[in-house]
């Protein structure tokens, strides 16, 4: 650090640093940001904004070692900042977050063999290893959980390393296999096409754990697919399909005889950079769709692209589960679906939960400030 200037026409602050580069800091920002304004036990914000009038000045601006002091004008009141805190919050400049790592988008010839893969001892035991697994799992989107208890509470174990389960309508856990009257084709013996489950509630459940306690019928292969490749693919291919599929929601809906949820998704949602953070797709629990008239054959050409897409060969990755494991994966990114099978074959039963991204990303940060991060 070597100086700082007050800029009173253009009502900053500004510092410049030891490496030549400067930063603007609006008065009104430091004013809301002042050290003092934090309470000292929750570290919540418990300034109240509005007791400072928009034109907030400073009347004087003091820079001493690693410290920057500024009395208010009209107030009692002086801030002080460590400079340290100021650069690693500058405005114009996200702060750094552990859990923030970049997806990194696969496709089939990822193979089952390329799925990261973790042994249920290590993430239980170690908070080094649960931390590793997170991010691998983060990065692709998919991970696989070995040598897991012959328990249905095993599975669950892992899944509460990271955090609270998220229930459903169709409960806090759900078994996946072939029973009588089933409400969902998950329930049957039939091939599922690949989907991301529950787009019709209001947040769709995050990471999905599918803990697979037999897998002895005939047939019956997991497969995978990654949204975020498929959807960037389309946008260099197609960018028009792209676009509807973006901004234009589509009504989705499950009901059966005790619950009727419904919520419209855009099948492709974006960030605030313009990249693709989640993919919302299951043709089976899509709604009619109702735009106008005029959208409807243009969305339909996109949608069926898209659709196609999910099919095509470049993308999905099969793998059959064995007993023991359990697979992981991001539901608001990673497309899942099954093959038949044969029940008169042999048994298949998968224990299934959910833990939200929210609770994901959380651990990650928890680990990452107890010395685990990337």
């Amino acid at each position: 650090m070597t100086d700082a200037t007050l800029r009173a026409e253009a009502r900053t602050v500004a510092l410049r640093w030891d490496d030549g580069t400067s930063t603007e800091f609006p008065f009104i920002w430091l004013r809301d940001n002042c050290p003092s304004g934090f309470h000292p036990d929750t570290g919540e914000r418990a300034f109240d904004l509005l007791s400072v009038p928009e034109d907030a000045s400073p009347a004087a601006v003091r820079l001493g070692e690693g410290v920057l002091e500024i009395d208010w004008a009209g107030e009692a009141h002086t801030s002080r900042f460590d400079t340290g805190w100021l650069r690693a919050n500058r405005p114009g400049r996200p702060a750094d977050d552990p859990a923030d790592t970049p997806y990194l988008p696969w496709r089939a010839d990822m193979g089952a063999a390329g799925i990261p893969r973790v042994a249920a001892d290590a993430v239980l035991r170690s908070d080094a290893a649960l931390a590793d697994w997170l991010r691998q799992t983060r990065r692709t989107g998919l991970s696989i959980v070995e040598g897991l208890a012959d328990s249905p509470e095993a599975g669950q174990e892992v899944a509460r390393r990271i955090g609270f389960l998220r229930e459903t309508n169709f409960g806090r856990t759900f078994q996946v296999k072939s029973k009588p009257n089933p409400n969902n084709l998950a329930y049957t013996a039939d091939a599922l096409p690949l989907h991301t489950d529950l787009p019709n509630q209001e947040l769709p459940p995050g990471f999905q754990f599918l803990h697979c306690l037999a897998n002895e019928a005939a047939g019956g292969g997991s497969v995978f697919a990654d949204g975020v490749a498929i959807a960037e693919d389309l946008r260099a291919a197609d960018p028009d399909a792209f676009a509807l599929l973006s901004t234009v929601s589509i009504p989705f809906r499950f009901h059966d005889d005790d619950c009727d949820i419904r919520r419209r998704q855009t099948v492709i949602r974006l960030d605030e950079t313009g990249a693709v953070s989640e993919v919302c797709y299951n043709a089976h629990i899509a709604g009619i769709f109702d735009m106008a008239p005029e959208v409807l054959g243009p969305y339909y050409r996109a949608y069926r692209r898209f659709m196609a897409a999910t099919r095509d060969p470049r993308y999905p990755v099969e793998l059959k589960l064995s007993a023991g494991e359990m697979v992981v994966f991001d539901n608001r990114r990673v497309l899942h679906g099954r093959a038949a099978f044969d029940p008169s074959t042999g048994y298949r039963h998968l224990l299934g939960c959910y833990v939200d991204r929210g609770e994901f990303e959380s651990r990650m940060r928890i680990l990452a400030r107890a010395g685990h991060g990337g």
